[in-house]
């Protein structure tokens, strides 16, 4: 059975310019005639050489509202655009890290992934689309340029009539004519991959040796419950009732997929009254993970200074060593500090996980981390929740050896007793004027150093912008940085992953070796209201109030 190809007429959308991760609109928009066939074959058409021709794709998302008509089109305009296999997730579920690896696993030529990450689903809210490259991690900017500049010029795209639509409840291999289409199950490449990583016996051990250590996990109705429930409690022997929303949902359960305490706030109530020694969450696509326990609060910048740290521990990193060790620039210095300590190198990268891939692919990375609950290493390129969770459940095993009873609180106690505390904060303020936060950022941007605020004075000012240790590439614009004589920074970024509108980010850090257990809060408020006072953010956003603190 062949099938036949035809020639669709189209004209441009405006706005297709793939942000950080992808494309991501309002369902509707998406649903527009053409709008996303055009997209869809302007990744053919941007794909690096060789081309989508004789190539193999992985196709998967995180199982919202429109994921599975999405599945569909880029079968058809793939299959017409010259690929010859499709390696498909079972019910086109795929977690973005597992996209990751089954492209590096099975040496595809790239993927697509169906996401809005974070983004509350269903039919009123948010899609996305994005390609990843056959290192398996999120386009360049050369890639993603290319894609946009294929957006604004398209008037055609092409579609193969196929006889039926893929089935995609069925693990196994379909046939198209020369086109083969394979089903897999979504979880268990990924799930191998973990246990070469992490050392379970270790973990499982600990776990029956110390029957009062609790887990939950909460997948907040995302693509990661499969994952989590086949890790957690049928690989390490945690109960079922380790596990809360772990059915995938199209709306994910009418909540905000994003896994921080105001959008998690149930698990963080579950955690405290249950008194739970390590509660975690991941968001609507996988990439991203929140690590709490009944007592403490681990940032993200925390999080992977701490993995950094133990990272001798962990099976895999005693195989390849640890390379170097990044951060995104407004993910706070902690990291900074183990690096030094460890005589490793580090790197100050733009917000994105593409810009770790280069670093990683030329050997000179393995754990990195951003701010915004994103955590990994170099065995994928992209960031990966349930991986970082494991990893906090390998070093509370490790560390329980040498100290029962060792805790996530002792755990960060013991860290900042070596390096110090960064103190961070992060203020959201989403879906504002575009145009009024344009302008505040031009505003910070015109300013000079030399100002001083009570004890504070600013020591340098700049927009960040980075050149790539291995291509040389060039990112300008990437967030005004105030730094003051202590050390201290405030940073100012408008965020490319909302769907309307604009995000401002507001990131603040002050670092203390002396005083530890200081609420974050209240140690750093003086350098909120300089913030507030630099920026004059009321005033070119009227508002008063972040949506989200972190």
């Amino acid at each position: 059975m062949s099938f036949s190809v035809r020639t669709v007429d189209t004209s441009p959308f405006e706005g297709q310019k793939p942000g950080t991760s992808g494309l991501r609109k309002r369902v509707k928009v998406f649903q527009q005639p053409h709008y996303t066939e055009n997209f869809i074959q302007a990744i053919f058409t941007a794909m690096p050489a060789p081309g989508p021709q004789n190539a193999t794709l992985v196709v998967g998302g995180d199982g919202r509202y429109f994921m599975k008509e999405a599945v569909q089109k880029i079968v058809r305009i793939g299959a017409a655009n010259g690929i010859s296999k499709f390696i498909i997730g079972q019910g086109g579920i795929l977690s973005t890290p597992a996209a990751s690896a089954l492209i590096r696993k099975r040496s595809a030529d790239g993927g697509i992934i169906l996401t809005a990450s974070h983004n509350p689903g269903g039919p009123e809210n948010d899609f996305g689309i994005k390609y990843n490259t056959r290192n398996g991690g999120p386009a360049p900017e050369s890639v993603t340029d290319a894609i946009y500049q294929a957006t604004c010029t398209i008037s055609e795209y092409k579609e193969a009539d196929l006889d039926k639509p893929v089935d995609l409840s069925t693990t196994g291999i379909q046939r198209f004519g020369p086109v083969s289409v394979e089903i897999v199950d979504s979880v268990t490449d990924y799930v191998d991959l973990i246990k070469e990583i992490f050392d379970f016996e270790l973990i499982r051990q600990f776990r029956q040796q110390t029957p009062e250590f609790t887990l939950l996990f909460d997948a907040l109705h995302g693509v990661t419950g499969p994952y989590g429930r086949r890790i957690f409690v049928d690989e390490l022997g945690f109960p079922e009732t380790s596990l809360v929303n772990c059915i995938p949902s199209e709306n994910f359960g009418g909540g905000h997929p994003d896994p921080n305490l105001t959008y998690a706030h149930d698990l963080v109530e579950s955690v405290e009254k249950h008194r739970i020694s390590l509660g975690a969450a991941s968001d609507g696509d996988g990439d991203r993970n929140m690590v709490l326990s009944h007592d403490w609060f681990v940032t993200p910048s925390d999080s992977v200074a701490v993995i950094a740290h133990y990272a001798d521990c962990i099976p895999y990193f005693k195989r390849t060593g640890v390379r170097g060790l990044a951060r995104s620039m407004p993910t706070s210095c902690a990291i900074d500090r183990v690096a030094a300590a460890k005589g490793i190198e580090s790197f100050e990268v733009p917000t994105g996980w593409k810009f770790f891939g280069n670093l990683m692919d030329a050997g000179r990375l393995s754990i990195c981390g951003e701010e915004s609950f994103g955590t990994g290493s170099d065995h994928i390129r992209e960031k990966d929740g349930i991986w970082a969770i494991v990893a906090w459940l390998n070093i509370i095993a490790y560390a329980n050896q040498t100290s029962p009873g060792a805790s996530v609180r002792s755990i960060m106690s013991g860290f900042y007793q070596i390096y110090g505390r960064n103190y961070f904060t992060r203020y959201d303020y989403e879906e504002v004027d575009s145009e009024g936060a344009t302008q505040m950022m031009d505003r910070l941007r015109s300013l000079e150093p030399g100002m001083e605020f009570d004890n504070y004075r600013v020591v340098k000012l700049d927009d960040f912008h980075y050149t790539d240790p291995v291509d040389q590439s060039v990112s300008q614009k990437q967030g005004v940085r105030v730094i003051f004589q202590d050390t201290s920074r405030i940073i100012f970024r408008l965020s490319g992953t909302g769907s309307q509108g604009a995000t401002v980010r507001v990131y603040i850090e002050r670092y203390d070796d002396k005083e530890f257990a200081l609420d974050a809060q209240t140690a750093l408020k003086p350098l909120v209201n300089i913030a507030l006072d630099i920026s004059q953010l009321e005033k070119y956003t009227g508002r008063k109030e972040p949506t989200v603190i972190t």
